[in-house]
């Protein structure tokens, strides 16, 4: 279920997830530590699957840029994801 609200100039939506109670127990966390994990987890394969930059990816998780791409190697996304094209660019010798 989607839900709009309305935060400073921007209109913002939510998501609902409905999930069994005995997760949180399983998981051992609490219900505001599991939803920031969905929402980093969430950003982080949108970023890895490239349908947003980093920076936008940062700004669904409620992160600096830096503590995004910090926090994606926990998740298994490589911070940095370089093309065939753009690893030789990069290290090719003067």
């Amino acid at each position: 279920m989607l839900i709009a609200q309305t935060e400073g100039e921007r209109c913002m939506k939510s998501i609902s997830i409905e999930f069994p109670e005995s997760l949180l127990a399983t998981l051992n966390l609490n219900s505001e530590t599991f939803a920031k994990e969905v929402r980093i987890a969430l950003a982080v394969k949108l970023f890895e699957i490239g349908r947003l930059t980093s920076g936008q990816a940062a700004d669904l998780a409620k992160l600096s840029r830096r503590a995004f791409l910090t926090t994606c190697p926990q998740f298994g996304c490589p911070s940095v994801i370089w093309d065939k094209e753009e690893l030789e660019e990069e290290f090719k010798r003067p």
